[in-house]
């Protein structure tokens, strides 16, 4: 079986890249027919099934400089689908380039299967302050998934989100959650790393956040959280920090929130040192509401790092509440502000649940996510 993906984000720092690129890696490394088809002005990794078209024109996503919007080649990735002839089609993105291989599809008679990474109605609603953006976003969803012989949701939470934009409840599968394990572990811990985050404290407890740094992802609430907190574990003797690693439109604004040195800004991290910046943090804060899986509450788990998440969203589902982290109310600041005291001044609890949450991340193998996902396409491509 051969499969064509066709995603208009590969170059960029997201937990939607890492699953692309990991789902790429391991077909490579069994053998399975899997090619990954991209437009992107960015660098990705040269690799022999990953496939850029540079394209025509790139620009930044209003008020998202760290976006691109992108015109793609289409007629050259239609003569590279012609030639390929791939048995099914997946469309990761709804972009311009998840579109051409719609169109791709069409012209070669394969069917198509997609993933629904990103609520992009809930996203750009609250980025351009917009109900009526946030309402054609759905619309364009609907468009766009309409006749896919199967969707993944990346968790359970969002099946209800597919019906609600018309995808039959039948065509809808729930993709096994995974993570690389051998690339998060707790024995990656190494204090060493804050001599690389300009204003990191090596002795203060911290508490990691990891993401994109937006006002979707609910940090205007972290902030006023972290801020109450740290006043309070300061008047205790408690020393302790919020790194945040990455980048994103909010943080300027969450550096000028942050600026009494109860933060330091890691910017962009990869491979080794944002395994080791994982590790070396005590707790991981992770407030977003809208998510559909949070692929970071799993790496932050597997590195050993009890997690705090928000009770709306997919991260929810991969975390144990009470035994690797806790589930808190999402726009309810006091209990942020309470959990985070809580286990950033009890070292016993926070300790514990450090430990159960190595062992719990384990059971989301990436391995298993890649062969629930390759049989998925196997089923698509024998049912008509």
């Amino acid at each position: 079986m051969r499969i064509t993906l066709y995603t208009d984000t590969l170059g960029d720092v997201s937990g939607v890249c890492r699953f692309i690129q990991d789902m790429a890696r391991i077909a490579r490394e069994t053998g399975r027919d899997l090619t990954v088809v991209t437009s992107t002005a960015k660098p990705i990794p040269d690799e022999p099934n990953l496939v850029n078209f540079p394209p025509l024109i790139a620009r930044s996503m209003p008020r998202y400089p760290d976006l691109d919007i992108v015109a793609p080649p289409v007629v050259s990735m239609l003569q590279h689908a012609m030639h390929r002839r791939a048995d099914v089609v997946h469309t990761s993105t709804p972009g311009p380039v998840g579109l051409s291989g719609r169109l791709a599809a069409t012209l070669g008679g394969a069917p198509v299967c997609g993933v629904y990474h990103t609520d992009f109605p809930a996203y750009l609603e609250d980025l351009y302050h917009s109900r009526f953006m946030g309402w054609a976003t759905s619309q364009a969803m609907r468009a766009f998934y309409a006749g896919i012989r199967r969707v993944f949701s990346r968790s359970e939470e969002y099946v209800s989100a597919l019906t609600k934009i018309g995808v039959p409840r039948e065509r809808i599968v729930a993709l096994r959650p995974g993570v690389e394990t051998a690339t998060f572990r707790p024995e990656f811990r190494d204090d060493s790393v804050w001599s690389t985050v300009e204003g990191a404290r090596p002795g203060a407890v911290k508490a990691l956040y990891c993401g994109r740094v937006s006002t979707e992802k609910n940090l205007p609430m972290l902030v006023g959280a972290w801020k109450s907190a740290h006043a309070r574990l300061s008047s205790s003797g408690v020393e302790t920090q919020l790194i945040v690693v990455g980048g994103g439109p909010y943080l300027e604004r969450m550096r000028a929130e942050l600026d009494d040195g109860s933060a330091a800004f890691a910017g962009y991290r990869h491979g080794a040192e944002l395994s080791a910046l994982y590790a070396s943090c005590d707790l991981f804060a992770f407030p977003s509401a809208t998510d559909t899986l949070g692929q970071v509450v799993l790496e932050a788990q597997a590195s050993g790092v009890p997690v705090l998440v928000s009770d709306q969203g997919g991260p929810r589902q991969v975390v144990g509440d009470g035994v690797t982290g806790l589930v808190l109310p999402a726009f309810e600041q006091g209990p942020w502000e309470d959990a985070l005291v809580a286990l950033l001044r009890g070292a016993d609890r926070r300790i514990a649940m450090g430990a159960a949450a190595h062992p719990w991340a384990q059971r989301f193998s990436i391995r298993e996510s890649f062969e629930h996902f390759w049989k998925t396409h196997e089923q698509a491509l024998l049912t008509r």
